[in-house]
């Protein structure tokens, strides 16, 4: 890159922390404007939030940062889905074949201290209580609103890591329209808390992402260092019951939870209160037609392309976007270039996980105790032992593999139609027809490296 190698960071989220830590240790100048105040201070205030599940794509970035391990110290491990039927046993359905293929739980506010220290230790300036309040591209000077009054600051080129409602995508999209489409999702969340034990630890499973599906809505819990869990409920916004318009109130709730989640009940001793307490979330899906404006500002994460969180990429992509930004700014002459590469390369795979993250809804709300599901699962993992190298399971691509997301994405609709086509009208594994299916995926699947 030639020129002055100074960037402004809109945003001290994850992502922004993340990628001011990547760029200082490249050699740039990095400031960092965050409208909040300085959570290592005031305490962390990220508001409604859906515990984070950290994967090998995020993993990736935070080793670039030399941060993995000290991350993973905060994080849980989660070996896979933990179901809970409405009748019947619970029982584990593990993500991978193994340990070495797990996920990990962790608090949002821990992980951003952790990244703003980083980022302050590599030289990054971090300026808190400070909101982008308008942006002249021509001069390319941004007045941010701060406690003292305006303050208006010159720039290079502008970041924007500032989430789904973005300030920085609206300044851009004053000077240069997007066409920007936010699906709102018809069902919302709730957040509820599992108190540690008596004893002081995890009154269930641990390790694992706890899930009571019932078909059209679900409760999920995943596990915290303090030996609690974040339960969310998710259900539609409105309509028949249960919904939140027809469960409205503490005693709704805990009606609905002595019929669907009875096994929950002695685990949420404050179900009222946090319900009570706790407003509805709501989530969306951002698609815009491109993410920079020439050479004077880009946008990586949520104010790019918030998804739904149901497949756990959000943080992961968000920070793929931040090495793959880096990597781009390192690579190209100018800046214009780098952001252009940059988006090529990230709205595919951006779009990809949002289709995928929406999908995921379906399956875990309805599908995880599902026989038909169970069977496919079970066929799966028979077809990825006879042809390692083609036949990767979906969730293995996604998750434990650091391939494109579009790619990703491609094969599984192949190997979907493989495991739904085998198994139709079938009970056992045993009643299938395996030479069929291992000549399917022979003809239609290519070898694929970790890194397709």
């Amino acid at each position: 890159m030639t020129g002055a190698k100074h960037l402004t960071i809109v945003g001290g989220g994850l992502a922004g922390a993340l990628l001011a830590t990547l760029l200082a240790q490249r050699g740039w100048q990095v400031d960092v404007y965050e409208q909040r105040s300085d959570p290592r201070v005031a305490g962390y205030a990220g508001g409604r939030s859906i515990n984070l599940a950290l994967a090998e794509r995020g993993l990736h970035a935070l080793k670039q940062a030399g941060l993995d391990h000290r991350v993973l110290e905060q994080a849980v491990m989660m070996r896979g889905r933990f179901v809970h039927p409405l009748e019947g046993e619970a029982h584990l359905q593990r993500y991978g074949r193994d340990d070495s293929e797990v996920i990990w739980s962790i608090s949002r506010g821990e992980l951003n201290i952790t990244l703003l220290n980083a980022a302050e230790r590599a030289g990054v300036h971090l300026r808190f209580d400070q909101a982008l309040k308008s942006v002249d591209f021509k001069t390319k000077r941004a007045r941010f609103d701060c406690l003292g009054g305006d303050q208006e600051v010159s720039f290079t080129a502008l970041i924007g890591a500032d989430g789904a409602g973005s300030s920085l995508r609206g300044q851009m999209h004053a000077e240069l329209p997007f066409e920007e489409r936010t699906e709102w999702l018809d069902h919302g969340y709730k957040e509820l808390e599992i108190p540690p034990s008596e004893s002081g630890g995890f009154r269930i499973e641990a390790n694992a992402l706890h899930i009571w599906p019932r078909g059209h809505y679900m409760c999920i819990a995943l596990p915290n260092d303090e030996r609690t869990f974040t339960v969310t409920l998710f259900m539609p916004l409105e309509g028949a019951y249960p919904s939140f318009q027809q469960v409205s109130t503490p005693d709704a709730a805990l009606a609905l939870f002595e019929a669907q989640f009875p096994d929950t009940l002695p685990l949420i001793p404050k179900l009222k209160e946090d319900f009570g307490k706790n407003p509805v979330g709501k989530l969306a899906t951002l698609y815009l037609d491109r993410w920079h404006l020439q050479d004077k500002a880009v946008l990586i994460g949520d104010a790019a392309h918030a998804m739904v969180p149901f497949h756990g990429q959000g943080m992961n992509c968000a920070f793929e976007d931040c090495v793959s930004l880096a990597e781009h700014l390192d690579a190209a002459d100018d800046l214009e270039a780098a952001f252009q590469a940059y988006s090529a390369e990230r709205m595919p795979n951006a779009a990809a996980i949002q289709q995928m993250a929406l999908e995921n809804y379906i399956e875990m709300r309805d599908k995880v105790d599902d026989a038909a599901f169970l069977l496919q699962r079970e066929l799966e993992l028979t077809l990825q032992a006879r042809h390692p190298e083609r036949f990767v399971p979906h969730y293995t691509m996604v998750t434990f593999m650091r391939i494109p997301y579009a790619v990703a994405l491609a094969r599984s609709d192949i190997q979907r139609d493989i495991l739904i086509a085998a198994t139709r009208g079938k009970t056992t594994l045993a009643d299938v027809d395996l030479a069929t299916a291992d000549a399917q995926v022979n003809e239609q699947l290519p070898p694929l490296t970790a890194h397709a």
